[in-house]
């Protein structure tokens, strides 16, 4: 199939979004890109260099020290997917954390993250046949992508799967502490100033609360063949 299309993911957190996403770009031979693991990472360098902490966020000392940060994408063949690298060091374990979990969607509201961010965006996904994924794909990056999506599901649901992909890596949390994090990232996320998370007037909502990833899988896989 010639065609190749954009398709934008975006949702709150812990939906599934990245599952999909990978799912999708490996059926289509697309490219796959976690826009959270961008911001993620950029979390990551404000906490190394002291720009941010639970009560205290620099908002200009990390806006002067982004020319200092450099993302990349490798793929990694073991694992059939591409880790996210900060200035040359593999942080895609690091990333993962609830520590940074509850500390990047405050970095994620800073105008000047958000803008290094979408233009690194964009560039990745100029020529089409990319699978994107985050809060604001379908509404800033790619507005006019062929295929849209929204990711939903319920707080309590969404907990759940975080707390049981944090504790089978080892990670000491408890179900409580995940559902805070996942209920202040809702609303951080849905009333930051700039691209706050909204569901772009021409996506397709997907409330997973009930559906097994197969299902899921199979239910967009149909939207994507009428896309294309």
């Amino acid at each position: 199939m010639d065609k190749k299309i954009t398709i934008a993911i975006d949702g709150f957190s812990s939906t599934g979004k990245s599952t999909l996403a990978k799912q999708l770009a490996n059926h289509l031979g697309y490219a796959y890109v976690d826009t959270g693991a961008m911001y993620r990472a950029v979390t990551l360098y404000a906490m190394q260099e002291g720009f941010v902490a639970e009560d205290f966020l620099n908002k200009e000392g990390l806006t002067d020290a982004l020319g200092d940060i450099t993302l990349q994408f490798l793929y990694n063949p073991e694992l059939g997917f591409a880790e996210m690298y900060l200035n040359e060091e593999n942080v895609e374990r690091k990333i993962r954390t609830i520590e940074v979990s509850s500390l990047v969607s405050r970095v994620a509201e800073i105008s000047a993250v958000r803008a290094m961010l979408v233009k690194q965006q964009q560039h990745m996904g100029e020529n089409k046949g990319v699978v994107m994924d985050g809060r604001d794909i379908g509404t800033v990056v790619f507005p006019n992508a062929e295929l849209k999506l929204f990711m939903s599901a319920s707080p309590q649901t969404r907990a759940e799967r975080r707390f049981k992909e944090l504790t089978d890596k080892g990670d000491t949390v408890t179900y409580e502490e995940v559902l805070h994090n996942v209920q202040e990232r809702d609303y951080i996320d849905t009333h930051r100033e700039d691209s706050p998370l909204v569901k772009a007037e021409d996506a397709i909502e997907i409330d997973n609360s009930h559906l097994g990833i197969k299902e899921q899988f199979d239910k967009v896989l149909d939207l994507v063949n009428k896309a294309l």
